[in-house]
């Protein structure tokens, strides 16, 4: 039965001989997942010291992993198998909730906090979710549904927007019933397993907009199709053959991104940029007018920037250092930064495309998180530059 397993995301089931379900798990690969099992050392989970007790074996297949995690939270809350209950130990499964308000945020929360949560407050929960990268399950439902994480009406367009992340709350673009519709309803479908009613009810709102001529909205629903049914999250479950525990996420405290802007002599400035895991901190960014370069070279520019940050311990040690550039740019950052990893995005010789160089290639883990959250990193590179040209553009009205 287990040469049987296919090696894609889903769900596996163990039954005992009364053909209870004892366990469920998820897997980005049934066929890995599942041989671990029965293979090799054995840990001290319950589920390890009592395999014997599994007479059968069955599983369901899913287009993606975040789907394997929803399919599997909906076995747990309907059967609560004993030996899910019982390989969590002391620690406490991860649901989300919706709040209730205008413009709904979705946030997370442990199951022993559940009994704290105010009802009239709270539009709708979903989980458990066991075993799962939290912070990335976020990121990932926020890219897929422009979950808002702004205020409405606060007249400056938050950073979501300025990525075209979110749909305007921030700026007043979209009322509460719109926000519903394309929002709220389609995130509740998709968390309660039904994402081919998601993607069909886009469609229908594709047309709508197409019709109506309103086609950059009909764009947008149709790049948000396209990721539904090409969703990227292999990096979404603690991976661990051999224990389901829950685990501390990976998770980065600090990135500094650089970035250098010259026009003409007069106006040559960096920048340094701050984001955690969480996203942009924009009270620690800081901005640099150059003093000691007269020619027009990024690199001595790169050079001022880093010898003046390094003068500030106070501002924290980061753990990834991004800057805008290649192998020369990456090089000199490592002169400065040497124990940090350090991360270049080029844009290439067309400038059309972004190559990431590495300041070495031995840290696998630190390489997987990047390759896992690219649009992050180049949405920090980003961010530098804006925030370089902005600062320049002040210098020069100034002068």
């Amino acid at each position: 039965m287990i040469k049987n397993l296919p090696d894609n995301s889903g769900i596996y089931l163990f039954y005992n001989k009364k053909k209870e379900l004892i366990y469920v798990g998820k897997a980005t690969s049934l066929k890995n997942r599942v041989n671990s099992y029965f293979s090799g050392l054995k840990s001290m989970r319950p589920i390890e010291l009592l395999i014997k007790e599994v007479k059968d074996i069955k599983w369901i297949e899913t287009e993606s992993v975040i789907e394997a995690a929803i399919l599997e939270a909906k076995y747990i809350k309907k059967f609560k198998p004993k030996y899910n209950v019982i390989g969590k130990d002391d620690k406490s499964w991860i649901y989300f909730y919706l709040t209730k308000e205008d413009f709904p945020k979705l946030k997370t929360i442990r199951e022993h906090e559940l009994k704290d949560l105010n009802k009239k407050t709270t539009k709708k929960i979903f989980g458990p979710f066991p075993n799962i990268k939290t912070s990335e399950m976020l990121r990932i439902l926020h890219s897929l549904f422009f979950i808002s994480k702004c205020e409405p009406n606060q007249k400056k367009p938050c950073f979501d927007y300025q990525i075209k992340r979110c749909l305007g709350v921030c700026l007043g673009l979209i009322n509460k019933e719109e926000y519903d519709k394309r929002v709220i309803k389609p995130l509740i479908q998709f968390l309660n397993g039904n994402k081919k009613a998601v993607i069909k009810n886009l469609e229908r709102q594709m047309k709508l907009f197409s019709k109506n001529q309103y086609f950059e909205e009909a764009n947008k629903i149709k790049y948000q199709i396209e990721k539904l049914k090409k969703i990227q999250d292999a990096s979404l479950i603690n991976k661990s053959f051999i224990e389901d525990v829950f685990k501390e996420e990976f998770s980065i405290k600090r990135i500094e991104g650089y970035d250098i802007s010259n026009l003409g002599n007069n106006f040559k400035v960096g920048s340094m940029v701050v984001s955690d895991s969480k996203g942009p901190i924009k009270s620690e960014y800081k901005k640099f007018k150059i003093k000691t370069v007269e020619k027009q070279s990024d690199i001595d520019c790169l050079r001022e920037v880093f010898q003046r940050r390094l003068n500030h311990p106070e501002w924290g040690k980061p753990e990834i250092v991004l800057v805008d550039g290649g192998k020369p740019q990456v090089n000199l950052t490592k002169k400065f930064f040497k124990d940090i990893f350090v991360l270049g995005i080029a844009k290439g010789k067309d400038r059309n495309k972004d190559e990431f160089i590495y300041s070495s290639l031995k840290d696998k883990q630190m390489i997987d998180f990047i390759e896992n959250n690219k649009n992050v990193f180049i949405n920090l590179r980003d961010e530098a530059h804006r925030f370089a040209i902005n600062y320049q553009k002040r210098l020069a009205q100034i002068k």
